[in-house]
């Protein structure tokens, strides 16, 4: 009986779901080499500030990673959860309580623990800004310790994975901090909290001074696949630069209402769907421009300032 040829080389390779994540690769290789390269040769300052804008790429890529896994193999997605781990100086598994069970299911609604108006009333400035990420840490570290307590009754293997991302998070800071404390500091270590602080931020940017409301009619507990008319002005989108260098988190009202969609297809569905169906003030042009309108001009001159779409007696206010 003749044998079976093996299998072609080729399916036994890691592949990547969609080629355009050559690019994430990319940032996830060049993050660790800026930093092991100054971490010999001493610092430098253009390339600081380069590692300093990978770390928000990180923090995209791991949104990304966690709405749609970057390879076709489990044992690939789960070397770059460890490896995102080890570049956020986080655990990734995070995302699945604080932003799938949590943001995605309620919107910036009432029932979204992290929603910009819970601190302090609905607010878009510098302040808010600055401050929303150690807001958002407050509320979300309990939902972290429940997500861990459910998953260590019901589903040991799942929380064993979770410990195990600890483990490496820990263990790296412990090792770097043993070899150079000064040198993990400056190039390890303050990196992943500005990384962690734009992560947060982000859902200040993108919803801040949006209406977080419920439409009339919407009942639905968890929410629908294409929302309509009005409901979808509960998130803010930026169409500059940022989306090419940072894989369109720009785009966020599409991304929401197709949360399983790969980034590179964003831009089509925005363009096509959902921009004519937003409010045109959550539609932005740069987020930079934007960034200095709103919290450095509109601190003087409140012509620049933006505007809440929910009315202070508002229930969700």
């Amino acid at each position: 009986m003749a044998q079976r040829p093996p299998p072609d080389a080729r399916h036994r390779l890691p592949r990547l779901r969609n080629r355009r994540d050559w690019q994430s690769l990319a940032y996830l290789v060049a993050l660790p080499a800026l930093a092991a390269w100054q971490w010999v040769r001493g610092f430098d300052a253009v390339l600081y500030a380069l590692m300093l804008f990978l770390t928000l790429g990180i923090g995209v890529i791991h949104h990304n990673h966690v709405h749609l896994r970057m390879w076709r193999g489990r044992r690939m997605n789960r070397f770059t959860d460890f490896w995102i781990t080890l570049l956020q100086g986080h655990p990734t598994f995070v995302f699945w309580p604080a932003h799938v069970a949590n943001h995605h299911r309620h919107r910036h609604g009432p029932k979204d623990v992290a929603r910009t108006y819970r601190f302090g009333g609905d607010t878009n400035h510098a302040w808010g800004y600055l401050l929303h990420p150690f807001q958002a840490v407050w509320v979300l570290v309990p939902v972290f310790v429940a997500w861990l307590a459910r998953l260590r009754l019901h589903r040991r293997g799942a929380w064993r994975y979770c410990m195990a991302q600890y483990a490496l998070w820990l263990a790296s800071w412990a090792v770097l901090l043993a070899l150079d404390w000064r040198k993990a500091l400056l190039f390890v270590i303050v990196p992943q909290l500005h990384g962690l602080h734009w992560l947060l931020a982000t859902n200040y940017l993108q919803h801040a001074h949006a209406d977080g409301r419920k439409g009339p009619g919407s009942s639905h507990e968890e929410a629908p696949g294409d929302t309509r008319g009005s409901q979808l002005n509960y998130a803010r989108n930026f169409e500059g630069l940022v989306n090419p260098l940072l894989f369109n988190i720009g785009l966020h009202t599409a991304h929401h209402e197709n949360p399983h969609a790969h980034w590179s297809e964003l831009t089509h569905l925005h363009r096509t769907r959902y921009r004519v169906q937003v409010a045109p003030v959550l539609n932005e042009g740069g987020l930079v421009p934007y960034m200095v309108r709103v919290f450095v001009l509109g601190t003087v001159w409140p012509r620049f300032r933006s505007r809440p779409l929910m009315p202070p007696d508002s229930p969700s206010c």
